[in-house]
This record gives C-alpha cells, sequence and structure tokens, in this order.
C-alpha cells in the first residue's frame, strides 16, 4: 500500500478555492447563476470563504483551448498558503491535457484538501502521484447547487470529512436518491428533483467483510489513464479496495464489461480485497 500524506481538516472562515480542470461551464454566461448558487452555499452551509483562481470563470472556450491555464490555476491553488482546499467546479471530458503541465513537487509540498469526481478522477491521481490523499465528492456546479437545497445527507457527509479530526466512521447509505435530469436554466431554478426511497447497499457477490486502502473514481476516466504516468502501480491495487462509478453518458453494460475486463487483464482485479459500484 502507497502511503499517502492526509491533508489538514477545515476549520470556519478557511479559504478554499474553485477551479474549472475541465469543461468551463462555472463561467457560461447562461449557468453562472447556478455556479453563483453552490459558491453561496459552500459559504453558507460550511462556512467557508470562496475565492476563484484567474481563469475559473473564464467560460468554456477559453478553458477548452487553455488547458495550461488551467493546470496554471491548479498549481497555484496548491503553492498559496492562505488557501485551505481546492474544489473543482465540475467535471467534463477534457482533464486528461494537464498531464503536461502539472508539478508533483507542488502538490506534495503543499497538502491541502483536493475535492471533485467524474472527470476529476484526473485529477485525484495526480494528488496520488504526488502522494496526497484527496476527497472523491460533491463539484460546486452539481451537488453544492443542487436545485431549492442541497440534500441534509449530502451537507452532514461534508462536514464530517472535512472538518472533524475522528474517523469518519460507518457510511450509511442515503434515505433516498435521485438520477432524474432538470435542464440548468434559470427557469428551472425553483424545480426540485425527484427524489425517491433508497434501497441501502446491496450486495452483488461474496459474503463476510473486506477491508482496505479506497482507489478508484469514474470508471471511463480512470480506463483512459491506463498506459500514462498517472495509472497507479498494480501493487498498488494490492488489499484495496476499488470503489468506482460511471458518468451521465450513461455506457452500455458492454462497455463496463470491457473496462473490467481491461482492468483485470493488468492484474488488477486478482489484488483488490472488493469492489464498490456507485448506482449507475
Amino acid at each position: 500500500m502507497k502511503q499517502l500524506i492526509k491533508p489538514p481538516h477545515l476549520s470556519a472562515g478557511d479559504k478554499v478555492a474553485t477551479v474549472s480542470l475541465s469543461w468551463g461551464g462555472a463561467g457560461d454566461e447562461s449557468i453562472i447563476w447556478r455556479y453563483q448558487q453552490g459558491k453561496e452555499r459552500v459559504e453558507n452551509l460550511l462556512g467557508l470563504k470562496v475565492v476563484e483562481m484567474p481563469h475559473t470563470l473564464h467560460g468554456p472556450s477559453y478553458i477548452y483551448d487553455h488547458p495550461e491555464a488551467r493546470a496554471e490555476d491548479l498549481m497555484a491553488a496548491f503553492a498559496d498558503p492562505t488557501i485551505k482546499a481546492v474544489f473543482a467546479c465540475i467535471g467534463g471530458d477534457d482533464t486528461i491535457r494537464l498531464l503536461p503541465f502539472i508539478d508533483y513537487d507542488i502538490i506534495q509540498r503543499n497538502p491541502k484538501i483536493f475535492m471533485g469526481y467524474s472527470d476529476t478522477t484526473v485529477n485525484h491521481f495526480m494528488c496520488y502521484k504526488a502522494g496526497l490523499a484527496s476527497v472523491y465528492g460533491p463539484a460546486i456546479l452539481t451537488d453544492f447547487a443542487e436545485n431549492l437545497q442541497m440534500p441534509e445527507y449530502t451537507v452532514n457527509a461534508l462536514k464530517r470529512t472535512l472538518f472533524s479530526t475522528e474517523p469518519i466512521g460507518e457510511i450509511l447509505p442515503a434515505s433516498v436518491w435521485t438520477s432524474e435530469r432538470v435542464e440548468w436554466m434559470v427557469a428551472n431554478k425553483n424545480t426540485a428533483r425527484k427524489f425517491v426511497d433508497n434501497t441501502g447497499h446491496e450486495l452483488i457477490q461474496g459474503k463476510g467483510k473486506a477491508t482496505g486502502h479506497l482507489i478508484g473514481g469514474c470508471l471511463e476516466v480512470f480506463d483512459w489513464l491506463r498506459g500514462t504516468e498517472l495509472f497507479p502501480q498494480i501493487d498498488d491495487f494490492k488489499g484495496a479496495l476499488l470503489f468506482l462509478e460511471t458518468s451521465e453518458d450513461m455506457p452500455p453494460p458492454s462497455s463496463l464489461l470491457y473496462m473490467l475486463r481491461a482492468f483485470g487483464a493488468v492484474g488488477a482485479l486478482e489484488k483488490v480485497n472488493g469492489i464498490v459500484l456507485g448506482k449507475p
């Protein structure tokens, strides 16, 4: 197992940076209201102070055309001692283009909380390469900006994970969940998504209990990393709990099979103690 640096926990009033590392939707004129809504939740519900990096709100076209600017924001956020955490605005499909511009020493010398999910899987493995543990969790435009209000389950989980020095402890399933998509339009701002009762954890195969360190992310993105400098060493999977989710692209079961088969072919699956799959 690779030993990782655990970043310091947050305190009320800490400054956190928001970064656009893949898609630049946070700066899109038609949905910047959603970014502002998410930012307000970070400040009001968690008591943190949000600051944008220089290119965070430059919009989709600029962000796409300038992966070096995205990387510059990430490096600057880690290097700034006044910034205590870095939150991704959203994922996308383009983070891998940051690879040539990353200084892993900056991340290692400045350990702090990094949080995001989906395409941000790439950035998590940048942290992993630098020896830093990171938080696979909510993003500004999605979870923080949830219509009407954030689910209490999410808020409580964030507080327990980001602020407490105690072990996170048992992670119970949420009582409700949703996969409904409501278009991000101002006209829909007050339209709540429909949540339904959750059935809890489901054991697909196996028995008993399994323990191990966590390694994983969005399966499609993780699969893109095979062959790059970010893909973990096979021994890093030894004794791990591999956690995986799929994106809103909704890959068919056959694609899931092929990607898992590839992980098996490189020897990763025979090393892990278990696999945790997010509800698709």
